[in-house]
């Protein structure tokens, strides 16, 4: 059976969006050459509808994540991935057409998750290391997701699908969400982002009062649901013995940009008696809530177990800026924090941070 007498789980997703917006035609960009066959873009379509309220708005949304035809994989229960993603994205009175960044960026999410493996949920958020619109000078470098407002969870023949919403956010939300939480943090800002459109030239919600203080009594209340970090500029030497068995004790070196946000990670997670990892390109580290303090070595795997003592003293002494201090409780471990240097996408330094 061909792709083309097979059109279900395409179909249930245009239902889905037809019961939202009835007869409306939406701008649609489909893919030539299928992925499979070595297109350039891995999703199989995307429908872009003009929306005008909250504000004039549009409305993306992806075909390809789930299974659009056949049913391919094992998991009966959800179709392909299990997900869509939906983006929704201020539109100017004069814009007749979707801007290509957007549907490029979904193209590239679409790389990311085929290549990968690793899926979006409400809930997630992540990183993208420069702004989100190449081309603008937009505040928006990080993306975090949501179940899309006006489009609920489906059955298909071939499983479920969710509708995850992209959202644009800023790089000190994104240190507020990874504190707390992706759903927490949006919920605090609905008021002043219905919908969660995304909107370029928006300033940070970062230094709104009213969602500080939810972050903050979130956090007491929740901790971080941050247990994983992955830091770039992440090492370790071990401790060893010099001559006249002197010990040199061990190093952990982190870099400026991130020290801040692990400080108030660290702080919010092990509060609450919950452990956080930190991922490096060749070690992990891991601590762990516990009264007596003790530093453990494995092949991959350092394990730091910290006491709320240890945990405000690497809070408070964790500064985007060069410079080394030591833990003497922790077997006098020694913590150096280095310069990041943020770069472009030819590899030109832009931005230095320490």
């Amino acid at each position: 059976m061909t792709h083309e007498e097979n059109t279900s789980g395409w179909d249930a997703i245009d239902k889905a969006i037809g019961e939202l917006y009835g007869e409306q035609e939406p701008h649609h960009y489909g893919t030539s050459i299928p992925y499979m066959l070595g297109g350039p873009d891995p999703l199989d379509g995307i429908s872009v509808y003009a929306v005008n309220t909250p504000m004039p708005h549009w409305h993306f949304v992806t075909y390809g994540f789930s299974e659009l035809y056949e049913k391919e994989s094992d998991q009966l229960s959800q179709s392909g991935y299990g997900f869509e993603i939906t983006f929704r994205l201020t539109r100017g009175e004069e814009e007749n057409e979707p801007p290509a960044w957007a549907l490029n960026l979904l193209q590239n999410m679409g790389r990311y998750v085929f290549n990968s493996g690793n899926v979006f949920r409400a809930g997630d958020y992540m990183d993208a290391n420069g702004p989100i619109c190449l081309a603008s000078d937009t505040l928006l470098t990080a993306l975090a997701f949501i179940e899309d407002p006006d489009l609920p969870e489906i059955s298909t023949p071939n499983g479920s699908v969710q509708f995850v919403q992209m959202v644009g956010i800023t790089g000190r939300e994104l240190d507020m969400i990874q504190t707390w939480n992706a759903r927490g943090f949006l919920s605090a800002c609905s008021s002043f982002m219905p919908k969660y459109v995304t909107d370029l030239m928006r300033n940070s919600y970062a230094d709104i009062p009213s969602v500080i203080q939810a972050v903050q009594l979130g956090i007491e209340q929740d901790g971080s649901s941050t247990a994983f970090l992955f830091i770039q500029q992440l090492s370790w030497e071990s401790p060893r013995k010099k001559m006249l068995q002197k010990t040199v004790p061990a190093k952990l070196q982190l870099g400026a940009k991130q020290a801040v946000l692990i400080g108030n990670i660290l702080r919010s997670r092990l509060s609450k008696g919950e452990s956080l990892s930190l991922i490096g390109p060749d070690v992990n580290i891991l601590f762990k809530a516990g009264e007596q303090p003790a530093l453990l070595e494995s092949d991959r795997q350092i394990t730091l177990t910290v006491n709320k003592q240890i945990v405000e003293e690497l809070a408070q002494n964790l500064h985007p800026v060069e410079g080394t201090f030591e833990i003497i409780s922790l077997d006098r471990l020694l913590v150096q924090i280095v310069k990041t240097e943020i770069k472009d996408q030819e590899g030109h330094v832009i931005k230095t941070i320490g």
